[in-house]
């Protein structure tokens, strides 16, 4: 898939609630990303929260994944404008923003994504994500195409999380699970019965809203039981986690012999 192209396939996935498998890739190699693209996942999170990335190395990253079907998400490191207007600007089209916990916050996230009067994105006529001017009809269509979806990782956002569902321009929200166990109370146990009670009401209060839900479940066990539950965006695994599990059990093979 060509990333600057419309319609935004993922966004209407996330409309229709379809179910979409991906890998969170957080080593900021475009050799790995473009060996995860050619998996043939659904999408790949390219993550700027906790992943050492920026805009250098998310556009060769960007390049990686032009020709796979996968489609590229975008983590940026804070809900800030200025960052989202750079991460648009290179010719990100689907964002996952992290730690919003108000309707305000995540009103700020969809205006930050949307050039004017719908938002407050700044305009430039020439960078990669228009084909540095060369896309015609890109600002007639591009605010269309936008997909945000927001993380759920703590009490306050649960407090407020039906206001934030119902915001229009909120195509889905994704729980952190970790960071929500901290925030209960229950660092490094996301499955804690009171963590696990929380992502089903999540899920539930989504599907209520008509909203998509996801997640990372890098545990196999625990992706198949969300999806049960009903997330419909899921995140299996992560480059580094992939790469540090099968380097761990060679070397362990061939050492125990």
């Amino acid at each position: 898939m060509n990333e600057n192209s419309y319609p935004n396939r993922f966004k209407q996935s996330l409309k229709n609630k379809e179910k979409q498998i991906g890998c969170w890739s957080a080593l900021a190699s475009p050799i790995t990303t473009e060996i995860l693209g050619l998996a043939g996942f659904d999408f790949i999170l390219l993550d700027g929260e906790h992943a050492p990335n920026d805009i250098q190395t998310f556009i060769p990253q960007l390049m990686a994944l032009k020709d796979s079907q996968s489609i590229p998400v975008v983590r940026p490191p804070v809900n800030d404008p200025i960052v989202m207007k750079r991460l648009l600007d290179i010719g990100f089209y689907n964002f996952i923003i992290p730690f919003v916990e108000t309707k305000e916050e995540a009103e700020l996230a969809v205006s930050s994504t949307r050039y004017p009067p719908e938002g407050t994105r700044g305009v430039s006529v020439g960078h990669r994500s228009n084909g540095y001017g060369t896309i015609n009809d890109y600002f007639q269509n591009i605010n269309q195409n936008i997909s945000v979806i927001v993380q759920i990782e703590s009490q306050k956002t649960l407090d407020n999380l039906e206001a934030i569902l119902s915001l229009e321009g909120i195509d889905g929200v994704f729980v952190g699970p970790s960071d929500l166990a901290a925030a209960l109370g229950h660092l490094g146990n996301p499955n804690h019965p009171e963590v696990q009670e929380a992502i089903k009401s999540v899920f539930n209060q989504a599907k209520e809203a008509n909203k998509s839900v996801g997640i990372l479940a890098p545990i196999q066990a625990d992706a198949e039981r969300y999806l049960e539950w009903g997330a419909n965006v899921v995140a299996v695994g992560s480059d580094l986690g992939v790469f540090k599990n099968a380097t761990q059990q060679l070397c362990q093979h061939f050492l125990n012999k």
